[in-house]
């Protein structure tokens, strides 16, 4: 469920212009009129969801109905972890905020919160009680009422303290809860696509387990490329939109896409050149044998090919978003959406699970085009002389890299499997490093980006 953009995508716009055409106090009770709403919502679903989690995992994971004692823990860990769904939207509510007053570190520090409270089960509470699945469900229910709890703290330290007050639908509420669906959609169509990838994975045994690890991997580069510069995006387009600042939003949305691709295309071939030895190196032990890292490498191979497209999904559409125009980029994730399924179906009985992998890159290359054409003929995208200089180069860096990265694999091959134990690890970062310095030095030769202005934009960031 793609909860980061529940309001997000409709409430950032609507915040960062009250803020800059009305005042704090205005926008601080527009924020309080959602908060309350937006609790009750979340409230009525979540009991809801209580009620009818097992017709959820049977809609959800149809192929564990053949598995009685897999299909009823997957009922009893989706009503533990579910509550999560209310304290992670607060969060994504609390970090709009937050974001539009130009306050980015906290919000970016709740996944770092969430993990550690994941790990800290797995290392120190598993061991002691065993039940590993309850444990970690209930884990992710606790993660989520501490980054609530500490984005709020963080919130009334910055002065924007927010109170309860009765639920109403006031206009602002209303314009607010008419963009939120559409954006919600549009805005998580990548967890759309990997959830209906899951229905149609949980017919092939052990498939659902080899997209999550993949996906797990594809995500990192996702979300801290992507999904950070769609952040930082958002609340600047709006700001700059509501200003009448056309030529600064293009500028902003040049320097996104610029660093985004710089970011995400080495991300994608490294994953494409090296999905089996990453696997290996960081799954295979236990119960995770040589197959399982064949099957999830392929998989691996097959979500690189769309990570670029995701990444400028998510700088694309903050354009959209900032005007107020979450219908647009629903519309073009719905298509997005049928090719996915399309494709699914249509190779899963030819090539099995990867099909799933590759449809939803294909559609999210799809997507990608259809938003790129569609600002661009309305005037909302258009290449400034910067970029159309340095994204050839930023292709061609990334051509030198690869060779790079294949090179050193072949060198590494010995080290580069999980046999090797700690060894492999260090042998894969530091290929890793290797890669991202060569790819460092090409880029400041061929003048894709200079080192100086990425430093400057890393302290701006």
């Amino acid at each position: 469920f793609p909860y980061t953009t529940l309001f997000r995508s409709a409430f950032v716009p609507l915040f960062a212009g009250s803020l800059a055409r009305d005042g704090e106090a205005a926008a601080r009770r527009f924020a309080e009129e959602a908060l309350s709403v937006l609790i009750l919502i979340l409230l009525l679903l979540t009991i809801a969801a209580e009620i009818c989690m097992p017709w959820l995992m049977f809609l959800m994971v149809p192929g564990f109905a053949d598995n009685p004692e897999q299909f009823d823990n997957a009922v009893l860990f989706g009503r533990i972890m579910f509550p999560y769904l209310l304290f992670v939207s607060l969060v994504a509510l609390y970090g709009g905020i937050l974001n539009s007053m130009l306050h980015f570190a906290a919000a970016a520090l709740t996944p770092v919160l969430f993990n550690g409270i994941l790990i800290i089960a797995l290392s120190l509470c598993i061991p002691v009680f065993g039940w590993p699945g309850e444990i970690l469900s209930i884990a992710v229910s606790v993660a989520g009422v501490a980054q609530f709890l500490m984005l709020a703290l963080v919130l009334n330290r910055a002065g924007m303290r927010l109170n309860l007050p009765w639920p109403r639908l006031t206009p602002k509420v209303k314009r607010l809860l008419a963009l939120t669906g559409p954006g919600a959609v549009s805005g998580g169509i990548a967890q759309i696509n990997l959830f209906i990838g899951t229905i149609i994975a949980s017919l092939h045994a052990g498939a659902v387990s080899y997209l999550y690890y993949a996906d797990r991997l594809y995500q990192l580069p996702l979300s801290v490329v992507g999904t950070a510069i769609g952040v930082a995006l958002l609340p600047d387009l709006s700001r700059r939109l509501r200003a009448g600042d056309e030529a600064g939003a293009l500028w902003s949305q040049n320097r996104a896409m610029e660093f985004g691709l710089l970011l995400s295309l080495p991300a994608a071939l490294g994953l494409l050149i090296l999905p089996l030895q990453i696997v290996d190196v960081l799954f295979t032990r236990g119960a995770f044998t040589a197959e399982d890292a064949r099957a999830t490498a392929w998989a691996v191979a097959g979500f690189a090919i769309g990570l670029p497209a995701y990444v400028l999904i998510k700088i694309l559409s903050p354009a959209f978003f900032s005007r107020e125009d979450t219908l647009t980029p629903l519309k073009y994730a719905g298509a997005g959406v049928i090719v996915n399924i399309a494709l699914s179906v249509g190779l899963f009985f030819w090539i099995g699970f990867v099909s799933i992998a590759i449809a939803t890159s294909i559609a999210a290359w799809l997507n990608t085009l259809l938003l790129w054409t569609h600002l661009a003929r309305h005037g909302h995208l258009q290449l400034d002389d910067m970029s159309a200089r340095r994204i050839p180069m930023i292709f061609l860096s990334t051509a030198g890299f690869g060779v790079m990265l294949w090179g050193g694999a072949w060198l590494l091959e010995p080290w580069l499997r999980a046999e090797a134990g700690f060894a492999g690890m260090i042998a894969l970062a530091a290929l890793v490093a290797g890669g991202v310095a060569v790819f460092a030095g090409l880029c400041h030769l061929s003048g894709a980006a200079k080192l100086g202005e990425l430093r400057v934009s890393l302290r701006r960031g």
